[in-house]
C-alpha cells in the first residue's frame, strides 16, 4: 500500500511540475519594430523571420523554453529590459562596457565588421581625414554613433542620428547625408536592393577599435538575472556544438559569422 501511495504521489508531482512548466510564462525576447535584414525582419504577412529570429528559435529549443519577440524601440529596448517589460534584448546589441554598466550581456553569438558606404560617383576612403567636411549618418544610441563621435567628429565630419537605420540608408540614397556607417552585413544587404545597387556602394571596412565597438554581439539580460544569462550560455553553446548554427547561417551567409 505505501509502495502504491509513494507511486501515486510521485505521479501527482510529475502532473504538477508538468503542469507548471505548460503555464510557464514565455521568455520576452525584446526587438527593434523596423527591418534589419538579414537578422530581423517581418514577412508579407506579418511573422518574423531572419537570421536572428532562427538562433533564437534554436536557442529557445535548447533551453526547452517557450520564447515570444517583444516589439520595442532601438532606444527603448534597455529601460524596457530595466522595467521588467521583457527579458532578453535579442537585436543585434554590441557588448559594451559602455551597456555593461548598467545590463550583462550573454556571450557572444556572432561578430561582424563595421563598414562605411556613400555614393557610387563619390570616391573617398574611410579614414577620419577622408570623411571631412561630409555629414555621415549613423542609428541613434549604437555604437556607430559612439565611432562617429570618437573618430570623424573630431576630424570634421558631422553626424546625423536616425531612429532606425533604414531611415539613415534613406536619407543617404536621396542625397541628404553624404555617408552611413553600420554593420557591413547589414549594410550590404541594403546595397543588394534596387535602391542600394543604383545608389550606393561600400568605402570600406573602419578600423578596429574594441573598446567602441565591443567584442561582438551578444543578449542583453538583467544584471540580477545570472540564470537565465546561463542558461542562455548553455543553449548558444549547444545550439553552436550540434551544426544548428552553422546550419542556420549557411541559409544566409557564404562565410563565417561567428568570428574570432
Amino acid at each position: 500500500m505505501k509502495s502504491l501511495m509513494k507511486i501515486a504521489a510521485a505521479a501527482a508531482v510529475a502532473v504538477v511540475a508538468s503542469m507548471a512548466s505548460a503555464n510557464a510564462a514565455p521568455i520576452r525576447f525584446g526587438m527593434a519594430p523596423e527591418p534589419y535584414p538579414p537578422f530581423a525582419s517581418k514577412d508579407a504577412s506579418g511573422k518574423w523571420v531572419g537570421w536572428e529570429i532562427e538562433l533564437m528559435d534554436a536557442v529557445c529549443k535548447a533551453m526547452n523554453e517557450e520564447c515570444k519577440v517583444v516589439e520595442v524601440s532601438w532606444d527603448g529596448l534597455i529601460p524596457a529590459l530595466q522595467a521588467k517589460q521583457l527579458d532578453v534584448i535579442w537585436n543585434s546589441m554590441s557588448i559594451t562596457n559602455e551597456r555593461k554598466k548598467v545590463i550583462d550581456f550573454s556571450d557572444k553569438y556572432y561578430n561582424t565588421p563595421t563598414a562605411i558606404i556613400g555614393p557610387k560617383d563619390e570616391k573617398f576612403g574611410v579614414a577620419p581625414d577622408d570623411l571631412k567636411g561630409k555629414t555621415i549618418g549613423t542609428q541613434v544610441s549604437t555604437v556607430h554613433q559612439n565611432y562617429v563621435e570618437k573618430y570623424y567628429v573630431p576630424a570634421g565630419a558631422k553626424l546625423k542620428t536616425y531612429q532606425t537605420q533604414d531611415e539613415a540608408n534613406q536619407d543617404l540614397a536621396a542625397g541628404r547625408i553624404d555617408a552611413t556607417q553600420a554593420d557591413a552585413i547589414a549594410l550590404d544587404a541594403f546595397l543588394a536592393t534596387d535602391q542600394g545597387k543604383a545608389c550606393c556602394d561600400k568605402k570600406g571596412n573602419v578600423k578596429e577599435d574594441p573598446e567602441v565597438l565591443g567584442p561582438g554581439v551578444g543578449g542583453g539580460t538583467r544584471k540580477e538575472d545570472a540564470a537565465l544569462r546561463d542558461k542562455l550560455n548553455a543553449a548558444i553553446k549547444k545550439v553552436r556544438e550540434s551544426g544548428e548554427y552553422d546550419k542556420i547561417t549557411k541559409k544566409y551567409f557564404d562565410f563565417d559569422i561567428y568570428g574570432g
